[in-house]
């Protein structure tokens, strides 16, 4: 029963199977007359399905092409869809690059805003101060002019010139000049240096016998002063405490006019001056321990005599001693140096010129 179904089946594969170029002609099949009718119609039918069959297949052939055609376009438009993907893809990453850097732009301008903001509040604060700054320097200007600074430097100059004219009174009454003849022993010979001088060197280093100097013709000889004798000539002693005093007569005028207290003050009395010491020595001093806490509220100043008659020559050496002392301190307030404790006129000469000098109004 399964053989017939397959021998149909391999007969219609073989009867449907196209002829080759290669295959055989057929052999001319002969038909009865009396079959010849059924055959023709057979043909004439097979005929008609066969020009149907064709008009099918060129109908699904055109519908095919048609189909493809479709399809090739549905495939280079998938194409250009892909690329186009592709495309926004990347500007996408694009966008996205661009984005983050926007932002960081962004937060940086805010940063800068941020920044800029508060150099604006401290620029305005900067602007408030400066322009406080500016009525302070307005209203110093005009404390500067006529009537504030500028006042106080010409009254201040006045008094300058005032002092300086005073000065040169007592430049006046109390010359000192170079003395042209032979010099003696002068001035403390005896006393060892401890000021150095105006350039910096050492009194000490410097020779016995500067130059002879004078007050009001007087030579200021300390040779009584360290030699002391009952041969001594009483003039010339006479002479020393007439030019001490001179020299002391003129410090106190010079202190008074530059307004300023001396630290040893004088009691002027002629050839019998004196100078006080505020300071007494250790040997003036009682040697009882117990009395020692009231000691301070009972000292006395003591006065040292400028002269030697009658006197110990070591009390008025260091009489001399002190004048020197009120000398340095009058050199020291103009701005100089002392020259030294041996030059007693040498320093009252360098006063002297300083303050009669073009340089002190302008200090």
């Amino acid at each position: 029963m399964e053989a017939k179904p397959n021998a149909a089946a391999a007969a219609a594969s073989s009867s449907a199977r196209e002829p080759r170029e290669t295959d055989p002609p057929p052999r001319p099949k002969l038909i009865e007359w009396e079959d010849f009718e059924p055959e023709l119609a057979r043909l004439v039918s097979l005929s008609c399905a066969l020009e149907g069959a064709k008009e099918k297949k060129q109908v699904l052939h055109r519908k095919l092409e048609s189909l493809v055609q479709v399809k090739n376009e549905s495939l280079g438009r998938l194409n250009e869809l892909e690329e186009m993907r592709e495309k926004v893809e990347g500007r996408k990453l694009v966008m996205q690059n661009l984005q983050l850097r926007t932002k960081v732009v962004v937060e940086d301008a805010k940063r800068k805003e941020e920044d800029l903001a508060a150099e604006v509040r401290s620029l305005l604060v900067s602007g408030t101060a400066l322009s406080v700054a500016r009525k302070r320097l307005q209203e110093s200007n005009r404390i500067l002019g006529q009537r504030g600074y500028g006042k106080l430097k010409n009254l201040q100059k006045m008094l300058r010139m005032r002092q300086q004219y005073m000065v040169s009174q007592v430049s006046v009454f109390y010359p000192v000049k170079n003395f042209a003849g032979q010099s003696q022993e002068q001035e403390l010979e005896s006393f060892p240096s401890t000021t150095k001088s105006v350039s910096g060197s050492s009194a000490g280093s410097k020779p016995v016998n500067l130059e002879s100097l004078t007050i009001l013709g007087l030579q200021l000889t300390m040779l009584p002063f360290t030699k002391m004798s009952f041969f001594m000539d009483k003039k010339e002693v006479q002479r020393s405490a007439t030019a001490l005093a001179y020299v002391g007569h003129a410090v106190s005028l010079i202190a008074s006019y530059l307004k300023l207290p001396l630290r040893y003050p004088l009691r002027l009395g002629g050839s019998h001056s004196y100078i006080i010491d505020h300071a007494p020595s250790v040997e003036t001093m009682p040697i009882d321990s117990s009395s020692s806490t009231t000691l301070p509220s009972n000292m006395k100043p003591i006065e040292f005599p400028l002269f030697l008659e009658g006197q110990d020559t070591t009390r008025a050496a260091y009489a001399v001693f002190l004048l020197n002392k009120d000398l340095e301190q009058l050199l020291n307030f103009i701005g100089l140096k002392s020259l030294g404790p041996r030059y007693v006129l040498a320093n009252l000469k360098e006063l002297l010129r300083t303050i009669l000098s073009a340089d002190f109004i302008d200090t």
